[in-house]
């Protein structure tokens, strides 16, 4: 048997005696022999043929070194064999690469550190080489799970620790290498690969960074800078994401939100930011935030955050959900942690054992979900961001009046949180919004169910919705100049932007003016209003004069806030003296700031005249001492002298004179109600049952003749609605019919009939000709014709005999 064995590996070792010479060098010590190197390359060059002997006899012999301990043969075999690599690149190398991966799986199975590290810098090399002929029965199972188990190594020694780590994040990164690109290699996108491999690069990560948290001595840095494994599977976390395509995200991500949830990183969030700032946003985490719907608040939180945090990255061609699809998720986050505040568990109502839910950590949640709204809408272009503007308007709730009221455990209403919450993100998303149509950034259906809620009694919404209209009309930044009420004798060291009125923007006044005037008006005879709601009233007034005002829009502003002037004068809503002085002062600060945008020198001095007036005998019209911390007011308001108050007569004469429409500035502003009114929930409009629609008269300055107003009631819209159905169907009968008739009567009955209808229009027109042309007979037979004159009859044109020559 011994001899036959002999004799078995004499032949082996005569059939490849280059490799013999390369192989075998007297002393471990002298390394790999040059030449005989060259010899054995030349020859697995000549004959590639022989490469899988060569790969044989060298994997035989390194397995028998590293039994018998004689590394430093081992490092001369693996040498070898990584400059073959490097050198051949024929059909035959597959089977080397064979015996070249069996090698490499014996030093890693090794429990020799250095043997570990050899087998995986021989393995990176091999993974950089792209091979000319695929390998259809190749598999890498064993690498990853082995280079996956060196990434969690728990040496003693940290410095041998970092440098396996570091080895077995480098084989990882040269397994993706190997297999990312090649279909007919094994998938490594698999998720019994995944599973592996994103685990141990998150392990690095996170163990580094608690480890830099413990504030390592100055002596340790410099050795920490040369070999940081944190960095190396930052870089290869990188690169097998970049070499995601969209179907195999899913599998690279869900490990990254498993190893989260499992050692419980959301909370502190610190890591998963810096996870997702690497991996960026994807519909993995949008799907991770509804499968975590029922965790605790501060959870859901932590996730929102990352969100947050990861949207404001530039994420060029990154893998992601649609926008909307984004943005529905966020949305529905939001209604669950409201019912959840409301209910005060997640089932929808208390039993034993049932989780009790914190308010105060959903409204902190809630608050991570809108911030996180507005840093996605902050990344996207001007036409995605109005696409989210309406459809986070349309989810909001409009007030009905036959809408149940919903009360939870606080006994507010769920609708009404619904719509807080949701104008707080439409907030967010328009802050910044920049668009030089105004027509885009407020079309009619985006309007109108904004202005349908600027009417609720709500005061927090109301100010959410004159915030919002701040946001789209101001383009200029001139926003902070109005954040406060005054009457400034020079707006000049205010510095505004103002820039002409475009056509668009005057296209959009002329369509919706009236509608936005209404609502202002609307707002300003609220009761419930405070400081902040005249302040912003103020700013959208002065806003709408600076960026879409031409001079019919200019006159309207001041009719209508001479007619806000007028509801505090008259008070048939029996406002408190705090509005109906606060209603003065808002009119005196938008007065001074028009008559100097006008630079009209009479309106000016008018305007300052009262002013100056109202500093000296009632500064409680003054916006100087109503919007204060402590304003002064007065209690006695019904006996306003004239001179306290902007007249009408004296402006529309002064700007009537500089060229505005004096005719017009004569009218008082009457603001007409419409059907948003009774949907609203106001008291005063809700409960009406019926329309009064006032028609006035442009022609009278003086409005002294007006139409009756027409009582518009449910019975006559029905009644019209009915009609119009009747006449159109009446309409659509008598069509058939003369279709019908024209395509199955004789031709002798549709001639006759048309004979008919020719005859009968022929006859009419004769009768307008005799009526037109020939005046009517006299009593006296002759025509009177002015100053007592008499005339003869005149005979018609087309009874006028004319000469030959004239007839063509």
């Amino acid at each position: 048997m011994k001899g036959r064995r002999r004799r078995g590996l004499a032949a082996s070792d005569a059939a490849t005696p280059a490799s013999r010479e390369a192989r075998s060098p007297r002393r471990c010590t002298d390394g790999l022999v040059k030449t005989n190197m060259e010899k054995l390359t030349f020859y697995a060059l000549s004959a590639p043929e022989k490469l899988d002997r060569i790969g044989a006899y060298l994997s035989e012999r390194l397995i028998r070194d590293v039994g018998r301990h004689r590394y430093g043969y081992v490092c001369i075999a693996m040498e070898a064999l990584d400059q073959l690599l490097m050198a051949c690149h024929c059909q035959s190398i597959n089977l080397f690469v064979e015996s070249f991966l069996k090698m490499v799986a014996k030093l890693l199975e090794s429990e020799k550190p250095n043997l570990q590290i050899l087998g995986t810098n021989s393995f990176v090399k091999f993974a950089n080489i792209e091979e000319d002929t695929p390998s259809y029965h190749r598999s890498y199972d064993f690498f990853v799970s082995r280079f996956s188990e060196m990434c969690h190594s728990s040496h003693d020694d940290l410095e041998i620790k970092t440098k396996i780590r570091m080895s077995g994040i480098k084989g990882l990164q040269g397994v993706v290498r190997k297999t990312v690109n090649d279909e007919l290699q094994a998938n490594i996108w698999d998720p019994q690969h995944m599973d592996k491999i994103v685990p141990s690069l998150l392990f690095n990560l996170q163990h580094v960074e608690e480890a830099e948290s413990r504030s390592p001595s100055p002596l340790q840095a410099p050795e920490k800078e040369k070999e940081n494994p944190a960095e190396l599977a930052e870089r290869c976390l990188r690169e097998l994401l970049g070499r995601a395509a969209f179907g195999n995200i899913k599998n690279a991500i869900k490990p990254v939100l498993i190893h989260l949830d499992n050692h419980c990183l959301w909370e502190p969030k610190v890591f998963a930011i810096r996870c997702f700032k690497i991996i960026m946003y994807s519909i993995q985490l949008l799907s991770h935030l509804d499968a975590n719907s029922r965790s605790a608040a501060t959870v859901r939180a932590g996730i929102v955050e990352v969100l947050s945090e990861a949207a404001v990255i530039a994420a060029t061609g990154s893998v992601g959900p649609t926008v909307l699809e984004m943005f529905n998720t966020l949305l529905r986050q939001l209604r669950l942690s409201i019912d959840y505040a409301l209910t005060g568990s997640y089932d929808g109502a208390l039993s034993l054992g049932t989780k009790i839910i914190k308010e105060h950590e959903e409204r902190m949640f809630q608050e991570a979900v809108i911030k996180t709204i507005g840093s996605f809408a902050s990344t996207l272009p001007t036409y995605q961001r109005s696409e989210v503007i309406l459809f986070i308007m349309s989810k909001v709730p409009l007030p009905s009046l036959h809408h149940p009221v919903e009360t939870g455990r606080t006994g507010e209403n769920r609708n009404r949180l619904t719509q807080i919450m949701l104008l707080k993100s439409l907030l967010q998303v328009s802050t910044g919004f920049q668009c030089n149509n105004m027509t885009s950034a407020l079309p009619s259906n985006f309007l109108d169910r904004l202005l349908s809620t600027a009417l609720m009694e709500d005061a927090e919404i109301r100010l959410f919705v004159l915030e919002i209209l701040i946001s789209f009309i101001d383009r200029h930044g001139n926003r902070h100049k109005f954040s406060t009420i005054s009457t400034l004798s020079d707006i000049s060291v205010l510095k505004l932007k103002v820039d002409k009125c475009s056509r668009q923007d005057t296209v959009f006044m002329k369509k919706h003016s009236q509608q936005l005037y209404r609502h202002i008006y609307l707002s300003c005879k609220e009761e419930t209003n405070i400081q902040k709601h005249y302040e912003a009233l103020y700013g959208l007034l002065a806003l709408i004069s600076i960026e879409l005002a031409n001079e019919e829009v200019v006159v309207d502003l001041i009719r209508l806030v001479l007619a806000v002037q007028d509801v505090a004068q008259v008070n048939e809503e029996n406002l408190p003296a705090y509005n109906r002085c606060a209603l003065y002062a808002l009119g005196a600060a938008y007065l001074n700031l028009i008559s100097q945008l006008t630079t009209v020198p009479a309106f000016c001095q008018h305007i300052h005249e009262v002013i100056e007036t109202r500093k000296k005998e009632a500064p409680y019209m003054l916006p100087e001492d109503v919007f204060v911390e402590r304003p002064r007011l007065s209690q006695n308001l019904d006996g306003v002298v004239i001179e306290f108050l902007f007249r009408q007569s004296k402006i529309s004469e002064v700007l009537g004179g500089s060229g505005y429409n004096s005719d017009r500035l004569c009218l008082p502003y009457i603001p007409q109600l419409t059907d948003e009114d009774r949907l609203s929930k106001r008291k005063s409009i809700g409960e009406t049952i019926s329309l009064q629609v006032e028609v006035e008269s442009r022609n009278s300055p003086e409005k002294e003749e007006r139409v009756p107003a027409e009582e518009i009631t449910y019975e006559t819209l029905k009644k019209a609605i009915v009609d119009s159905v009747a006449v159109e169907e009446q309409e659509r009968e008598r069509r058939r019919q003369v279709v019908e008739k024209f395509q199955k009567a004789p031709f002798e009955e549709i001639a006759a009939h048309c004979g008919a209808r020719a005859s009968l229009l022929q006859s009419k027109l004769n009768q307008i000709f005799e009526i037109t042309i020939r005046p009517p007979p006299s009593p006296s037979g002759t025509i009177t014709a002015a100053y007592g004159q008499p005339q003869n009859h005149s005979i018609p044109v087309y009874e006028m005999k004319f000469p030959d020559l004239c007839v063509y």
